[in-house]
């Protein structure tokens, strides 16, 4: 029986013996008659409730949980959640916990924080479906605006992206949406990751520029399928709208709108290296677009798979079932049909 409890026995048969109502003691020292009668018919016996009777064998000692709070505000990692942070030290032959425990450990120390808002999905009927196994099979392209000093006034961000392996293929920044200056980046990009005939689908959605006479005339004489969106439906091209998201929500990404069309080049120019070079995406098992373009994520993938295994086979009581899966990604869809998934694990991982 606890302390507390046996000094308000005490007080309340004190109070009692003084000439006053058992439950009137009660009521004032904040408990009910029938809870003072239980408790002093059972002052001589402890509390009943069960208590643990072992620590779990997988339970973190303290110097891993600290050891993950020290990695996670590593400057490299201050930024990144746990789903990169893991995979990530894999790469570089590290495994210190899960991605749960993880999560589990800094949510526990209030260092999770949910950035953004997502919108509910919506349910649309899509477009043509289009699958990609290699590079260089389908791009998907867009504009956007990038806001400018003077109200009103905007460039435009003409960019490309690889479906496939994410990459960027090319971008251009221009004071205006044409057509002309469209048909000019594809040519480029033809030209540079040397496209032949009917090797390339171009999808996009309905905006002049994209269906203007002059990119559908190009498009025919590189021999380059074109593709596009029902209008007003974002959802229909969604690889350009994720790199749109993630280019605006950097956490660099100017505060102040552009000077010039010279500083928005720049900015775009080192956001472009980053993100081909150095982001681990969600999207092709944080690999980074780079490396899936060249074809080194199978090698990356496999080692990461490697490190996981021997982990567990070092620490077998940690992992509850399969290690997780870091299958190479052999199929990606572009506006899949309903029951598949944006990407299909490839059968021969």
């Amino acid at each position: 029986m606890s302390v507390e409890r046996a000094d308000i026995i005490t007080l309340v048969a004190e109070a009692c013996d003084s000439g006053a109502k058992q439950e009137n003691a009660c009521n004032i020292i904040g408990i009910s008659a029938k809870t003072f009668q239980r408790w002093n018919a059972n002052s001589d016996k402890q509390d009943g409730r069960l208590e643990p009777k072992h620590t779990p064998k997988h339970k973190l000692t303290e110097l891993e949980r600290q050891r993950i709070i020290k990695v996670a505000n590593e400057p490299e990692h201050s930024n990144l959640p746990p789903c990169q942070i893991v995979p990530k030290l894999a790469d570089t032959g590290v495994y210190i916990a899960s991605e749960s425990s993880f999560y589990r450990v800094l949510n526990e120390h209030n260092q999770l924080k949910h950035r953004e808002k997502s919108k509910p999905a919506r349910q649309v009927h899509k477009p043509r479906a289009l699958t990609a196994t290699a590079p260089n099979e389908i791009y998907s392209w867009d504009i956007t605006y990038l806001p400018t000093q003077v109200k009103g006034i905007f460039l435009y961000l003409y960019l490309v992206i690889d479906i496939y392996s994410r990459k960027i293929i090319g971008w251009q920044i221009h004071h205006e949406e044409l057509s002309e200056l469209a048909a000019d980046l594809i040519t480029d990009i033809c030209h540079q990751e040397k496209i032949k005939r009917n090797q390339v689908t171009l999808h996009s959605d309905n905006g002049s520029p994209m269906k203007g006479a002059t990119m559908l005339a190009t498009l025919q004489e590189l021999g380059v399928v074109p593709s596009f969106s029902r209008p007003s439906v974002s959802n229909d091209n969604p690889y350009s709208e994720s790199v749109f998201r993630t280019l605006k929500y950097r956490p660099e990404y100017p505060e102040k709108p552009f000077a010039d069309i010279s500083e928005a080049r720049t900015w775009v120019s080192g956001f472009v290296h980053w993100y081909n070079n150095e982001h681990h995406h969600s999207g092709i098992k944080f690999t980074t677009p780079q490396e899936r373009h060249t074809g080194k994520d199978i090698e990356i993938l496999a080692k990461r798979k490697q490190v996981y295994n021997q982990a567990k086979l070092a620490n077998p009581s940690r992992w509850s079932g399969n290690i997780k899966n870091w299958d190479h990604i052999g199929e990606v869809y572009l506006n899949p049909e309903k029951g598949k998934s944006e990407i299909k694990e490839s059968k021969a991982a």
